[in-house]
């Protein structure tokens, strides 16, 4: 028998196995993830919730393994069919692919050529002339001609004999797994143009006839092949290398010596040699690699999509946790050109104050009264900041921003200009209807915009994650693993902040450990009834809201000003007496010491642990009190763009810019640079040394300096490297990535031209599709 999950878990984690144990207790009782990684840190030995999502996920799998081997033995033996041996081998399987491996010859199955042959008594033949070729097949298969049972000639009695070897060599677990390892191995990935697509699939021209290793192949143009494929324009398949060469094409197939081998079959001139030779090829192109190349390239797409998920969540954490600009009252513009330009201004908290439209761009071209209409918003409600979308019109809107605040420098504005992904999803969602029913669309828009420059994660929680642009092939991957994934990450994001419970809306309640939308729902219309929480411990008093339910969420709810200044920390109410121990050992009162770190430092973490609060917590504690209520998030930054470089004519090859990474891709980062068109800034233009994530150099929402190294206009292509040494030149001797000897400047050239998720009405040619933006919009 396998070692229980609990030890598979551990040696996979690498953690010990009370870790494991102990964190499965508290997730059966309902603990979520971000509690258990902030206040069980003592039970679980400190896993962070990186490990604790990992224990999470490959729990579920194994529960559904050992489910399935449960299901699998019991078939078997209602079969009457389970022997010792394949008890041992069902018991030892390690994957769900192993296991249905080796259940393959019991699963009920429709009624096959070769269970035909067996109820004719033809098996005996195919056992003998496997077991001994000197028979001659044709002479063997006399006695075992019946016309009555549809086998009426020696043709068709070989022919039985040759479907239950077939079957026989096809359903052996052992040997189609050395298959399967040894194709993932060996195999390259292959396409090709289907006949006379040439014009309808030209934004795939790269992959016309394109071969990479199926084992190196990344996510990213896996994703691609396998659009073109369902799209009907590519035909991909898996192929040995030494298929592809003319002059080895006749060569016996690496998988058909396999079969052979293991079943003692060689060329040995005998009578059935060529006979059991045919069997073994027919048994390899008509059953096993159809098999093979199914199971394959359905373990290729989950592995792509297990990566592009992965990535479309860091890029979802990193722009969740971008800095907020914090409590100011803020104006959002949403350009616009003959629709004109939507206003909305909100309050610190960001609640609506008023509204405007005006048309400083064509057709009306009132760029005088736009500059009045802002200003005197401006000066009516005391705005100190401006956010401006980036979409169309955004640089035109930005210089009339720009003229306001020469024209009146009295208002002392800043102005910004912020991403507007998902910010339409938003105006026309059931919430924003709700918030604002008598508010047109268009201006809903303006008020997301205003308020993620407020507080990006506050904002962003109200829309869907698969919304917010930052997905790689996000379409084409599974929809149920995508959510999942995506509400984790969110659900991580939230609570490592914290959310201030008198001011935060249902969305982002409805993310707080423990709560869900009904109960998120219940804390709002309680604050509406009764007014703001004066402490957590009210929170008692919200119908529904029970202990089990508090427990889980009261240290991710802040309450800023209550009466308890412990409420507007992370410290859980469960640890407060521990906080009364620390106030009652250096006899000051807890106002004397919240936030003076050189009080708190002198303190020794030891001094005050015992059963009840272990060291992780003291000193989680200690922390807290030193800097109470701190935000994990940055300092708020933005970028500087060019005011002379307003549009793609005016970016000139070697300028060095700053600018704004919108999203990370396993090829690349692409940045804004203003222009209204992102650049890409290829895996390997982004450092000096080798990167193998890009990840690990930069993040969405990031400042970086770029350099221009090419612009193409007419394909709508930027080419940006931050490598700030490098030139146009080397670039066009395709020697960016000399430093990084994997990332190959032939693949930057394939990875420019990756078609991306875009609307079709918006795809443009192959080079600028894929160079275009990734994100969805």
């Amino acid at each position: 028998m396998l070692p229980p999950i609990e030890q598979r878990l551990a040696t996979e984690l690498a953690v010990r196995p009370a870790q494991v144990i102990a964190t499965i207790e508290l997730l059966n009782d309902g603990a979520t993830v971000p509690f258990i990684a902030r206040y069980r840190k003592e039970i679980t030995g400190g896993l962070d919730d990186t490990q604790l999502r990992q224990l999470l996920e490959r729990l579920t799998y194994l529960r559904e393994l050992e489910d399935r081997r449960a299901t699998v033995l019991n078939s078997i033996q209602e079969q009457g069919k389970l022997t010792d041996e394949l008890k041992v081998q069902v018991e030892h399987a390690l994957t769900k692919q192993d296991l249905e491996d080796i259940y393959l010859p019991y699963k009920q199955k429709r009624r096959t050529k070769a269970q035909i042959a067996k109820e004719a008594g033809i098996e005996p033949l195919a056992t003998d002339l496997l077991t001994n070729p000197q028979l001659i097949p044709e002479e063997a298969a006399v006695s075992y001609i019946r016309e009555d049972l549809g086998f009426g000639d020696v043709k068709a009695v070989l022919d039985g004999a040759r479907q239950i070897l077939m079957e026989r060599f096809a359903e052996d677990a052992k040997l189609i797994g050395q298959l399967r390892q040894f194709y993932k191995d060996q195999c390259l990935i292959k396409s090709e143009l289907i006949k006379e697509k040439e014009l309808e699939g030209a934004k795939y021209q790269d992959w016309f006839d394109f071969s990479e290793s199926y084992s190196q192949i990344p996510s990213h143009r896996s994703l691609a092949l396998l659009r073109g494929r369902n799209e009907g324009i590519l035909k991909v398949g898996l192929v040995l290398p030494f298929e592809l060469d003319e002059a080895r094409k006749q060569e016996v197939h690496p998988c058909e010596q396999m079969i052979a081998r293991q079943f003692n079959i060689r060329k040995q001139d005998l009578p059935a040699d060529k006979w059991l030779a045919d069997t073994v090829r027919w048994t390899w192109k008509v059953k096993v690699s159809i098999h093979l190349e199914l199971d394959l390239m359905g373990e290729l797409k989950e592995r792509a999509e297990e990566e592009a998920i992965r990535i479309f969540g860091q890029n979802l954490k990193d722009l969740l946790l971008a800095a907020p600009a914090g409590q100011h009252i803020t104006m959002g513009i949403d350009p616009g050109i003959r629709t004109g330009c939507k206003i909305a201004v909100v309050d610190a908290t960001g609640k609506l104050l008023d509204t405007a439209t005006i048309y400083p761009h064509e057709p009306r071209k009132d760029w005088e009264g736009s500059i009045h209409t802002i200003n005197q918003l401006c000066r009516a409600h005391q705005v100190t900041l401006i956010a401006i979308g980036n979409g169309t019109a955004s640089r035109e809107t930005d210089k009339l921003v720009l003229d306001t605040i020469k024209t009146h420098p009295s208002l002392k504005l800043s102005k910004l200009v912020v991403s507007e992904a998902g910010a339409s999803v938003y105006s026309a969602s059931e919430l924003a209807a709700k918030e604002f029913p008598n508010l047109d669309v268009s201006i809903r828009g303006a008020v997301s915009i205003a308020r993620r420059l407020q507080d990006p994660l506050a904002e962003l929680v109200k829309i869907d994650p698969k919304s917010i642009g930052v997905g790689q092939y996000q379409h084409d991957v599974s929809q149920i693993k995508l959510a999942k994934n995506l509400e984790a990450v969110v659900e991580d994001c939230v609570n490592a902040v914290g959310v201030d419970v008198n001011t935060a809306s249902i969305p982002l309640l409805a993310r707080v450990s423990g709560l869900n939308n009904n109960l998120a729902t219940s804390i709002v219309q309680y604050r509406d009834q009764h007014g703001a929480f004066k402490s957590r411990s009210e929170l008692h008093q919200v119908p529904r809201l029970g202990n089990k339910t508090f427990e889980q969420a009261a240290g991710f709810l802040r309450i800023p000003n209550g009466i308890d200044p412990l409420d507007a920390s992370s410290v859980h109410p469960e640890a407060y007496p521990l906080v009364e121990k620390i106030i009652r050992h250096i006899n000051r009162p807890l106002s004397a010491i919240l936030g003076k770190s050189s009080e708190i430092k002198t303190l020794s973490p030891e001094l005050f642990v015992n059963e009840q609060w272990g060291l992780p917590t003291v000193i989680d504690v200690l922390t807290e009190l030193e800097k109470p209520g701190r935000d994990p998030r940055p300092e708020f930054k933005t970028a500087q763009f060019d005011d002379s470089v307003q549009e793609m004519k005016d970016l000139k090859v070697d300028m060095i810019l700053e600018g704004v990474v919108t999203n990370v891709a396993a090829f690349g980062a692409f940045v804004d640079i203003g222009v209204h068109q992102d650049g890409l800034v290829h895996v390997s233009a982004l450092s000096n040394s080798f990167v193998k994530d890009p990840h690990s150099v930069v993040k969405a929402g990031q400042i970086v300096k770029v350099k221009v190294i090419e612009v193409d206009i007419a394909r709508k292509r930027i080419a940006l490297t931050m490598r700030l040494g490098d030139t146009s030149v080397q670039f066009k001797n395709n020697q960016i990535g000399s430093a990084n000897s994997s990332n190959s400047s032939g693949n930057y050239k394939k990875d420019l031209k990756n078609p991306k998720i875009m609307p079709s009405s918006q795809q443009p040619s192959a080079m600028a599709s894929a160079f275009a933006k990734l994100k969805n919009k």
